[in-house]
């Protein structure tokens, strides 16, 4: 299938004709008009430095249902022992920053370039991208960040500097989501990490009707700003 080049115009091609490796389109720019289109429709960047912005739409499509998780036992004893705290929108920028910091696997440089982090700060400012942040004393040990549009919470990144500390801030965003009635927590990517803490992998036809049902309207949500636990 071609490759779709993105002009000007917001808008993006059909995902089905994305090819087998996810890739759709080429091009456009990071705005946050784009960025929310995109997410709309399970679009999402994913690019190195000094490439062209490249648009991804992935199937089988790995998920999270925040209503059905189930926590191991062991994890959640850690978790109410541990002297961490979490918080949620308290430290955005400290966080995308350490997620392009944290060195990845078969991975030369980081995918979450300068121009990413602007535009996704923007998305913060805006009210549509969210940060859990897991503390150590006043350190940031961990944390996660994502855009929300709808019932939908579309993970970006994680990152951990002391053991269980991301999957803290997972645990933490997915007692939040629940509360707040989200149904889907999209993870983009297939990992092991993410299978052995209950993401599990669905069509993408699947994915996409299940979108169009969550995802009435693209609007900020304003519950992120009563999270109880800061």
């Amino acid at each position: 299938m071609p490759i779709f080049q993105l002009t000007g115009e917001i808008i993006f091609p059909d995902p089905a004709f994305a090819e087998p490796n996810g890739l759709l389109a080429v091009g456009g720019d990071l705005s946050a008009e784009r960025l929310l289109c995109a997410y709309s429709q399970g679009i999402f960047p994913w690019y190195s430095a000094g490439n062209p912005i490249l648009w991804w739409f992935t199937s089988p499509r790995l998920i999270i249902d925040p209503q059905r998780l189930k926590i191991s036992s062991r994890l959640q004893r850690y978790f109410r022992n541990s002297q961490m705290q979490l918080t949620i929108n308290k430290d955005f920028g400290g966080v995308i920053k350490a997620c392009s910091a944290i060195p990845r696997k078969e991975e030369d440089g980081t995918w979450i370039t300068p121009e990413m982090i602007k535009a996704y700060q923007l998305l913060h400012r805006l009210g549509y991208a969210h940060s859990v942040e897991c503390w150590n004393g006043e350190d940031l040990a961990g944390g996660l960040y994502g855009v929300a549009l709808g019932k939908v919470f579309f993970g970006e990144s994680m990152f951990s500097r002391v053991t269980n500390s991301s999957k803290f801030a997972l645990i933490h965003l997915v007692q939040f989501l629940r509360a707040h009635d989200y149904q889907l927590i999209d993870c983009q990517m297939t990992t092991p990490h993410l299978v052995s803490l209950g993401a599990l992998e669905i069509d993408g036809k699947e994915f996409r009707h299940r979108l169009k049902q969550l995802i009435s309207a693209i609007k900020p949500d304003t519950n992120w700003n009563d999270d109880k636990n800061q």
